[in-house]
């Protein structure tokens, strides 16, 4: 499963994958991101501390993108491939990653996290990309 996923990921050219992306109902992800490399199952977020700003997409929106705001340092508590427990820390984009993913495992998409102005802009990016396909 783990490999599939990883598979699956590199595909759609992302950093990140959770279980749910590919209707599978399990506390999972894995990621590939800024040099980290993993698989969390049963992830949670230990400690979130600091801002940054940058843009976010998700595969199960399609290529749509937009600004959000996330915690600069997150450590993640989960287990690997194997049951055994970990923690880890990240910075910048793999922390946006940490959280995004955990999200998927808790029924969050990151447009979930938009002022309803912007996950509406979203919406209509997203429907009218379906449109010309």
């Amino acid at each position: 499963l783990v490999a599939d996923m990883f598979e699956t990921m590199y595909a759609a050219e992302g950093v990140g994958l959770a279980a749910q992306q590919v209707g599978l109902s399990l506390r999972l992800f894995v990621m590939d991101c800024e040099g980290i490399k993993l698989v969390a199952a049963n992830p949670e977020i230990v400690s979130a501390e600091g801002e940054q700003d940058g843009e976010e997409g998700c595969l199960s929106v399609g290529k749509i993108h937009a600004p959000l705001r996330r915690a600069s340092r997150v450590r993640l508590r989960a287990q690997d491939q194997h049951g055994d427990l970990y923690e880890r820390e990240a910075t910048g984009l793999a922390a946006r990653c940490f959280l995004h993913e955990t999200d998927h495992n808790d029924g969050t998409l990151f447009i979930d996290r938009l002022t309803p102005l912007k996950r509406e802009m979203v919406r209509k990016r997203f429907q009218k990309m379906k449109k010309w396909r």
